[in-house]
């Protein structure tokens, strides 16, 4: 990789950890500018290893492989990615989001009175 494309890198860091510190979250560029490897490239973003791609032509595939690989146990790994004059994308492995989904969707169901319900699915569900 060039030095371009490492610049090009570090400035996509910058600009998704500042987006989401927008959103509440004290993210930082992660430490692989230290020589550490397996770090995310964003970091403060709880419970998700983000690998950051900022690149015109991006290989997904390798990407995910790339955010499995790096995530430390209990971090759902994701790729956050976009082009130039495109907005930012997130990508991640369906059985990821699955969990993340049931996860909101537990708390929307306990936010409208339903938690019984749920609580006697989950045993249910577990039996």
């Amino acid at each position: 990789m060039g030095n371009a494309e490492r610049e090009k890198g570090k400035r996509g860091e910058r600009e998704l950890a500042s987006i989401l510190r927008g959103y509440g979250y004290d993210c930082r560029r992660g430490q692989q500018y230290c020589g550490a490897g397996g770090n995310a490239d964003v970091a403060g973003l709880p419970g998700i290893h983000i690998e950051c791609k900022r690149v015109e032509k991006l290989n997904l595939l390798n990407a995910i492989a790339q955010a499995v690989h790096d995530a430390k146990a209990g971090l759902l790994p994701a790729v956050f990615h976009r082009k130039n004059h495109s907005e930012w994308l997130v990508t991640m492995r369906l059985s990821d989001w699955i969990e993340l989904y049931r996860k909101w969707r537990f708390k929307q169901q306990n936010k409208n009175g339903r938690w019984a319900l749920t609580w006697k699915l989950i045993i249910w569900q577990r039996s």
